[in-house]
This record gives structure tokens, C-alpha cells and sequence, in this order.
């Protein structure tokens, strides 16, 4: 498991180092340019992402629910430095994963009590594909690491086909025959490499 841990933790922090890169790429003309999310700007990607970090510490570190947080981290959280939002969160997020014991706790996520390690497994598959819309927004390179596009595949594939009908996600697509698994990925998560 001490084996498991760490390698979780290391995708973790792979994967926010990933977003961290393209957010410091973005240009200070490209905030609300469109992005593969068909409803959110760079801005909103970003905002979305740094939301998400936000909320670990507190359901990592404090234990507590989604409903004791409440509406904290809708909206803005960007500010007029986005960029500074989102390292902050994401040092914090890593902290919070990081800590002695903290995978080995329950969170209290909105579909009910979930294993840290698989919302942390659920937060690296955000950030890979989230990489990757980034990325083709702000004409940043797409290609993924294949460690990280191993992990998030894996960690997908067995409930792609239930993401969309949360409204969240796009239906999964048919990826071309014999492509990448970053190609496959992508496809799962409704998105045309």
C-alpha cells in the first residue's frame, strides 16, 4: 500500500505541475478565448480547476462536507491574479493529499462517503484531461505524458460511459481504431483529439 501511496502522490503532483505549466502560459489575451468545454472560456477552465482544489483541504484535512462548505468556492476564485490563485490552491491541495494518513481517510463528497484515494485518483483524471483542453485553447502542446494518460485511463474507463449523464460531460466517442490512449482517453470524455 506504502508503494501505492506514493505513486498516487506522485501522479498528483505530475498532474498539477502539468495544469500549473499551461496556466503560466496563458496569455494575457487568451483569458476568454473558448476552450473544448463548449460553455467555459479559459478563465472558467481554470476557475473551474482551482475551485476543485480549493475544496480538498477542506474535505481532506477538516473532514467536512460538501454542505458544511456550502457555496464558498462558487463563483470567482480567480481574482485579478489568476495565475497566483492557482498555485496557491494547488500547494494547498497538495499539502492537504500529502499529509501523513490523509489517503487513508474518507471524504464526504455530493454522491456520499468516498475513500481519499479515489477522490485523489479522481482529481489527477481532472487535471490530465483539463491539461489537455487548456492546452488546445492557448495552442500550448497536447500531447500528455504517458504516465499520467495511463492513470487517468485506467482510472476512467470503468464508469466513462456513466459521466455523461451527469450533464458534466460529453458522451464518449468513438476513438479511430488503433490510436493512443491518450486518444482514447479523450474519446471516453467526449473530446476529438
Amino acid at each position: 500500500m506504502e508503494n501505492d501511496v506514493a505513486t498516487l502522490l506522485n501522479r498528483h503532483s505530475e498532474a498539477l505541475a502539468l495544469f500549473t505549466e499551461r496556466v503560466h502560459a496563458v496569455r494575457a489575451d487568451q483569458w476568454d478565448d473558448p476552450t473544448p468545454c463548449t460553455e467555459w472560456s479559459v478563465r472558467d477552465l481554470v476557475n473551474h480547476l482551482t475551485s476543485e482544489q480549493l475544496w480538498v483541504p477542506d474535505l481532506v484535512t477538516d473532514g467536512v462536507g460538501i454542505d458544511d462548505v456550502g457555496n464558498a468556492y462558487d463563483g470567482d476564485v480567480l481574482g485579478a491574479h489568476p495565475r497566483a490563485s492557482w498555485d496557491a490552491a494547488a500547494r494547498a491541495a497538495r499539502r492537504a493529499f500529502g499529509a501523513s494518513g490523509a489517503l487513508e481517510r474518507t471524504v464526504l463528497l455530493s454522491y456520499g462517503e468516498t475513500p481519499a484515494v479515489a477522490y485523489c485518483a479522481q482529481m489527477i483524471t481532472d487535471a490530465v484531461v483539463h491539461s489537455w483542453d487548456l492546452s488546445r485553447a492557448i495552442g500550448a502542446p497536447e500531447r500528455l505524458p504517458d504516465a499520467l494518460v495511463s492513470f487517468a485511463l485506467d482510472e476512467v474507463t470503468p464508469y466513462a460511459s456513466e459521466l455523461s449523464k451527469s450533464g458534466l460531460f460529453a458522451p464518449p466517442i468513438e476513438p479511430p481504431p488503433g490510436d493512443s490512449h491518450q486518444t482514447v482517453l479523450l474519446a471516453l470524455l467526449g473530446r476529438r483529439a
